[in-house]
C-alpha cells in the first residue's frame, strides 16, 4: 500500500545500541539523521578491533553482512568501488548529525561529498579535533554548521536543533517539521548531567509542538543493574576516595567526556593534586576551549590546568609534539605519585609496567560498565588491574537517561506515537500504552499517525 505524505524510515538503530540512521521523506525531499555504525553483536560477528572493512571497497564489505543500508544516491563513488550497488547522483539532500560519537557520525566517510552535512558549530570543532588525533575519518563534505535553536530548511522539511545534555559536548536533539506533522528526535540524551537545563528546554519545546512522533533513544530502557550517578555524585565519590589515600591515584575515562575531565580535575585540585592526562586528551581540550566559557576548562599549560603524561613511544604525531617538552615521564609520576591523579586511556595500560604503582593503588573506572559478563575488554582490563594489585572503583555518570527518565520524557512530550530506537529492549516502552511502535528496519512509517 502506498504511503501518502511525509514518512520516517529507520535504516539503523533498530533493536540495537548505536547505528542510528533515520530517513525522513516529504515529497521530493529526503533528509537523513545520523549515520554511524552500531554497537550490536552483529557488527562484532564480522569486524572487531583491527579486523576492518577494506579501505579499497568499504561499502561492498559492509553490504555483504547488511551492516549499512542498501540505498542509492547516498554513497560516494570511491566508497562504492567494486560494489554491486551502482553509483547514483545524490538523492539524499542533507544529513544532520546529533553529536560527535562514532555510532552517530562514524560512517560519514562513505557519503557522497556533494551531500551537505549539518552539524552544530561546536560539533564540527570536535569532529575536526578527533580526526586530527585518531584514525577516525569523516570524509570531505559540504559542511554546514547551525546555531542553536535556529531553524534550517531543506526543501519542505524544517529542522530545529536544540542542545541537550549528553556525555560528549555539543549534543543536539531535533524537531523535524514536515507537511504531515512534527517529529521530535532525542539523539542521545540525559538530564542528570551539568547541562540538564538544555534537555529540559528541548523537551518543553517538543511538548509545545504536539509532535506526531517521538524518536527516543533507549540505551538503558531494559534490565540495567548499573548505578545512575549524577556528575555531582561522581565528584562526591572521587572526593571521598582521594581524601583517604595518600599515594598515586589512577583514573580511566573517555577523552571526549569533558564533564568528567572537569570533575576529576576539580576533585584532584581540592586535595592538592594535579590531573595528568594523555596528549590526545590535552589536544581535545585545547581544540574546544574557544567554544567554552572562559576559565571553565582545565587547559594544559595554565597554572590550574591539567598536566600531560609522556607515553613511551617511538613516533609522536604532530598534534602531540607541542605537549612533550613539559610532559611528565613515568619516573616523575612514580617518584611524586601523591601529587597526581593520572588518567590513562585503556590502550595506555602498558605504561603501568614502568609506573609500577604500589599494590592497593586506587583505580577509578569512570566509564560505562560492560554490557555483558563476558565482555573481552572488561576481562583484559581486570587482568591488568589484578596483575598490579590495583583497587578497582566504578564511578560513572551515564551519558544516557535511565528507564525511569526515558518514560518521563515520553510523558512530558506526549507524542501521538513513540518510536524506541538505539536500544536492545524496545519492548520496555510498551508500558507507556498503545502509542508505542517499536520500528521495523527499512519500513516507511507515515509521520501523520
Amino acid at each position: 500500500m502506498e504511503v501518502r505524505g511525509a514518512t520516517v524510515t529507520f535504516l539503523g538503530g533498530v533493536n540495537e545500541i548505536g547505528g542510528n540512521k533515520i530517513l525522513v521523506e516529504d515529497g521530493p525531499d529526503r533528509v537523513l539523521f545520523d549515520f554511524g555504525p552500531s554497537f550490536a553483536p552483529k557488527w562484532e560477528d564480522y569486524y572487531y578491533n583491527f579486523l576492518k572493512p577494506r579501505t579499497t571497497s568499504p561499502v561492498k564489505d559492509l553490504l555483504e553482512f547488511d551492516l549499512i543500508p542498501r540505498i542509492g544516491g547516498l554513497y560516494s563513488k570511491e566508497a562504492l568501488a567494486d560494489s554491486d550497488l551502482p553509483y547514483r547522483a545524490p538523492e539524499v539532500h542533507a544529513i544532520f548529525i546529533t553529536h560527535a560519537h562514532a555510532d552517530h557520525a562514524g560512517h560519514l566517510d562513505l557519503v557522497d561529498p556533494e551531500i551537505p552535512v549539518y552539524v552544530g558549530e561546536g560539533t564540527k570543532t570536535l569532529l575536526d579535533a578527533i580526526a586530527g588525533s585518531t584514525a577516525m575519518k569523516y570524509g570531505d563534505h559540504a559542511w554546514r554548521t547551525f546555531p542553536d535553536r535556529a531553524p534550517v530548511k531543506v526543501g519542505g522539511i524544517e529542522v530545529v536543533p536544540f542542545p541537550v545534555d549528553h556525555s560528549v559536548p555539543f549534543a543536539y536533539g531535533f524537531l523535524i517539521r514536515t507537511s504531515s506533522g512534527t517529529l521530535a528526535y532525542t539523539g542521545d540524551i540525559r538530564h542528570h548531567g551539568p547541562r540538564a537545563d538544555d534537555t529540559h528546554a528541548f523537551l518543553t519545546a517538543a511538548a509545545a509542538e504536539r509532535p506526531a512522533g517521538l524518536l527516543i533513544e533507549g540505551t538503558r530502557a531494559g534490565p540495567d543493574a548499573r548505578r545512575n550517578l549524577t556528575e555531582q555524585g561522581v565528584r562526591s565519590e572521587v572526593d571521598r576516595l582521594l581524601e583517604h589515600h595518600a599515594g598515586l591515584a589512577l583514573a580511566c575515562t573517555y577523552p571526549r567526556d569533558v564533564d568528567r575531565l572537569t570533575t576529576l580535575d576539580a576533585a584532584a585540585r581540592a586535595v592538592g593534586r594535579r590531573l595528568v592526562v594523555s596528549a590526545r586528551t590535552a589536544y581535545l581540550l585545547d581544540a574546544i576551549a574557544p567554544r567554552w566559557s572562559p576559565g571553565t576548562l582545565p587547559l594544559p599549560g595554565t597554572p590550574d590546568g591539567v598536566l600531560v603524561y609522556n607515553r613511551k613511544k617511538k613516533i609522536f604525531r604532530e598534534y602531540e609534539k607541542p605537549y612533550l617538552e613539559a610532559a611528565l615521564t613515568s619516573e616523575d609520576v612514580r617518584q611524586h605519585g601523591a601529587q597526581y591523579l593520572l588518567a590513562l586511556d585503556p590502550y595506555h595500560f602498558p605504561e603501568l609496567i614502568d609506573l609500577r604503582p604500589p599494590r592497593g593503588t586506587p583505580f577509578i573506572h569512570s566509564m560505562s560498565e560492560p554490557f555483558s559478563e563476558d565482555d573481552v575488554d572488561d576481562r583484559v582490563m581486570h587482568n591488568w588491574l589484578d596483575h598490579f594489585g590495583l583497587e578497582f572503583h566504578q564511578m560513572h555518570a551515564s551519558g544516557h537517561a535511565s528507564a525511569t527518565e526515558l518514560f518521563e520524557i515520553a510523558h512530558t512530550v506526549k507524542p501521538s506515537v513513540v518510536y524506541p530506537i538505539h536500544t536492545e529492549h524496545p519492548e520496555a516502552f510498551e508500558k507507556l500504552g498503545p502509542g508505542v511502535h517499536p520500528p521495523r528496519l527499512g519500513v516507511a512509517y507515515p509521520v501523520a499517525p
